[in-house]
């Protein structure tokens, strides 16, 4: 009989210390996760700000401004974006992977490739900008709302450069969770931004010129401040100077940099789709602004997950890089059940508000009306945004941007967008039905990417990290200048 209870005893023993191991974990990865996660979702929050900062003192200006710089902003320059924030995914998956192996000085070298590759890529993108004049009218836009578009393009260009060093510089220091710094650097440009439009527009009067010049420094504020950090001394292990290496090997960077950015276009121009589509409908100025309200309320909320993005993408990649299958599983599924909750939660709330928030942004009843209409399906897409983010990150992580590329053009553009034209346009439903139809491919895809993760061999994965880290591996220089 004393032998039984010293055995369950020991038995109670034994759980309890596989318990408190648990707990214990849980709690270093949460740390670890939030290291990277919350100035993640700060900074993304200061630069969707700094946006809509910008409309807000044009608008104010004219009508005319703010169209041009609404066709400019969300269209032409989110475009750019797109492609360069999805290039620099690239170099997440390379520098949180080296980082992991312990070969601290690549990350350096592939810093330095990153942003020759960059530099190319916006360069091949200045003819957009220099020519958007021309182009807007050639589609049918007003003349006087293209020649302004045509002004602001130009001020744009600068824009576009800043996101060399923006996005190759918040990958490099994230995958070193270190990304504090760039959380600072934006909470002190936006508010710059701000004094800066209301001095500038307000005060002194100088007009479209005045917002410009404040909308570019906003930009490059925290790219100074970054790129002063590594190179003065913030990241000692991986900034061993200028390299001429960074010119070896940059066709394979290339590639992975294509495949990364292919990856994000397609996601980010998948909104663009629904928004000129519902153009097209009956009503379109009240489907257009109620959309548009929804929208915004889901961009804002994506901030959220994109953060949780950069701490999957990171923590997966450090794990694999440092050859720990079993913490990158374990990664995965606290990182997807924390952003999960936050979904969920967030989705009751829109769920039982529906068109209660809209009065914040208008006071007009027809479009409450439309939006109130639209809530359910908001409230579905963030519960979506929650979760699909998450895996791209662990796509990104692992080094998987090709296939996801291919998974985002089947489910988007071959289900989600045929789908919301015939329930949209054959079957009348308007923009309730191309939001629909959205949403599907969206499901498809996360569903898709669910099976991925959850039927990948990780050991395999490890493997193939190494093999990657050590395939473009190459020895530090003692003199880098």
């Amino acid at each position: 009989m004393e032998g039984e209870i010293g055995v369950k005893l020991l038995e109670d023993e034994e759980n309890g210390n596989k318990q408190e191991s648990l707990k214990s974990r849980i709690w270093r990865e949460n740390k670890k996760m939030w290291v990277v996660a919350a100035p993640a979702i700060f900074t993304r929050f200061t630069t969707f700000g700094t946006g809509v900062i910008s409309q807000a003192f044009l608008g104010h200006i004219g009508a005319r401004e703010l169209a041009a710089f609404a066709l400019v902003f969300t269209v032409f320059l989110r475009f750019a974006q797109g492609i360069l924030l999805g290039m620099a995914n690239g170099l997440e998956t390379l520098c949180g992977q080296a980082y992991g192996a312990g070969q601290y000085h690549m990350l350096g070298i592939y810093l330095q490739r990153a942003w020759l590759v960059s530099f190319i890529a916006s360069t091949v993108l200045l003819p957009l900008f220099i020519f958007i004049s021309p182009i807007l009218k050639a589609i049918g836009q007003d003349e006087d709302i293209a020649e302004m578009a045509g002004t602001m393009a130009l001020w744009m260009i600068p824009v576009v450069y800043s996101f060399i060093a923006s996005y190759t510089c918040q990958m490099y220091l994230q995958s070193q969770s270190k990304n504090i710094i760039i959380a600072y650097l934006a909470a002190i440009s936006l508010s710059v931004h701000v004094f800066l439009s209301w001095l500038l527009t307000v005060k002194y009067k100088f007009g479209v010129t005045g917002a410009m010049i404040s909308t570019v420094l906003a930009f490059w504020i925290p790219n100074i401040g970054q790129l002063i950090f590594v190179t003065s001394g913030g990241c000692p292990q991986t900034w061993r100077g200028f390299s001429w290496l960074a010119f070896k090997d940059l066709w394979p960077i290339f590639k992975l940099s294509l495949s990364a950015g292919a990856m994000l276009c397609l996601e980010v121009w998948y909104n663009t789709v629904l928004i000129l589509l519902t153009g097209n409908m009956k009503n379109a100025e009240v489907a257009i602004d109620a959309l548009s309200i929804c929208l915004n309320i889901n961009g804002w909320e994506m901030m959220i997950s994109l953060g949780f993005m950069a701490a999957a993408s990171v923590r997966i990649a450090n794990e694999l890089g440092s050859g720990n299958s079993k913490a990158a599983k374990f990664s995965i599924a606290n990182i997807v059940s924390t952003s999960f909750t936050i979904g969920f939660v967030l989705f009751i709330f829109f769920i039982l508000f529906r068109g209660r928030i809209t009065y914040l942004f208008t006071e007009s009843e027809a479009v409450a009306s439309s939006v109130a209409q639209l809530s359910p399906l908001l409230a579905f897409s963030i519960l979506l945004n929650s979760v699909q983010p998450v895996l791209s990150g662990v796509a990104i992580g692992s080094g998987w941007q090709s296939i996801v590329a291919w998974v985002n053009v089947g489910s988007y553009y071959f289900i989600g967008v045929p789908i919301g034209v015939v329930l949209g346009y054959v079957y009348n439903l308007q923009v309730e039905g191309v939001w629909i139809g959205m949403l599907i491919g969206v499901l498809v895809q996360t569903i898709v990417l669910v099976i991925i993760t959850y039927r990948t061999d990780w050991e395999k994965q490890v493997s193939i990290a190494q093999k990657r880290v050590n395939k473009w591996f190459v020895e530090a220089e003692p003199n880098a200048s």
